[in-house]
C-alpha cells in the first residue's frame, strides 16, 4: 500500500500523475487533505489522524512540502503502520517560524493574488517577478483562488506545530529524503536538518528539478517510491 500526501494548494488531484505510475501492482491512496477541503482551519495533528485512518495494511508513505510534515508526524504517531517513507522537501520549521505574526497579518489582509505573491516570494522563496506572475494567475482562476485561505491556514498550522526535530529522532522507519537542486536554498537546509536527526535515512537529489517534480517529472519520484517499497 502506498499513501500519497500532497503539498499545499492541492484540491486532491495534485498526486494524480504520480498515483497513475504506481497503481499497477500496489494499492495507492491519494489523500485529499482536510486542510484543503474547506476554509475551516485544522491542525497538523488532525490531518495526521485522517492519514492514519486510511492505512489498512503496511504502507509506504509519500509526503510533499507541508504534506511532508504531515507524513513525518504520521511516522511519529504510528511507526508500526509503515514500512518506508519518501519525504519530498518538507516545509518543516527548523528554527524561526515559516511566516511569523507580522507576515501572517499581511497575507491575511491582502487580496488572494497579492497574498499568494507574498507567500510564494517571502515563504517559499520564489523570485519576486515569478511570484508576482504566479500570484496573478492564482487570483484569476476561481478553483485556485478558493484554495488561498486554506494555504494560509496550512502555513499557520505548520508554525503552530513548531520545531519537531527532537521528536523526529524517534523515527526508525527507513526514510528517503528528496530534494531538487533547483529548489530554493532553504528547502535544502530543512532537508539537511531532518537528515541529521533521522537514524535510518537516505538522501536523493533530483537534478535540474525543483519543488514541482511531482508534476514535472513524476517518473523520477515514482522510481524512488518503488525503491522504498523494496527496502526491508
Amino acid at each position: 500500500m502506498i499513501v500519497l500526501v500532497g503539498p499545499g494548494l492541492d484540491d486532491g488531484t495534485r498526486c494524480k500523475k504520480l498515483a497513475a505510475l504506481l497503481d499497477h501492482d500496489q494499492r495507492v491512496v491519494r489523500v485529499h487533505r482536510r486542510q484543503y477541503q474547506s476554509d475551516i482551519a485544522c491542525t497538523v495533528a488532525e490531518e495526521v489522524e485522517d492519514v492514519l485512518a486510511l492505512v489498512s495494511e503496511p504502507a509506504v508513505i509519500y509526503g510533499h512540502s507541508s504534506g511532508g510534515v504531515v507524513a513525518l508526524e504520521a511516522l511519529v504517531a504510528k511507526p508500526e503502520l509503515f514500512t518506508g517513507a519518501v519525504i519530498y522537501e518538507p516545509a518543516a520549521v527548523i528554527g524561526p517560524p515559516l511566516a511569523g505574526a507580522e507576515l501572517m497579518a499581511r497575507v491575511r489582509a491582502a487580496k488572494p493574488s497579492k497574498a499568494m505573491e507574498i507567500f510564494l516570494h517571502e515563504v517559499v522563496g520564489m523570485p519576486a517577478a515569478k511570484a508576482r506572475l504566479a500570484g496573478t494567475l492564482v487570483g484569476l482562476v476561481p478553483a485556485y483562488r478558493r484554495l488561498v485561505p486554506r494555504q494560509l491556514n496550512d502555513l499557520e498550522a505548520l508554525d503552530q506545530l513548531g520545531n519537531r526535530l527532537d521528536v523526529y529522532k524517534q523515527i526508525e522507519v527507513p526514510t528517503v529524503l528528496v530534494g531538487g537542486d533547483q529548489s530554493p536554498t532553504h528547502l535544502a537546509e530543512r532537508l539537511d536538518a531532518i537528515e541529521a536527526v533521522l537514524p535510518n535515512v537516505k538522501r536523493v537529489t533530483l537534478h535540474n528539478l525543483g519543488h514541482d517534480a511531482d508534476t514535472g517529472a513524476p517518473e523520477e519520484l515514482a522510481r524512488i517510491i518503488r525503491a522504498a517499497i523494496r527496502v526491508k
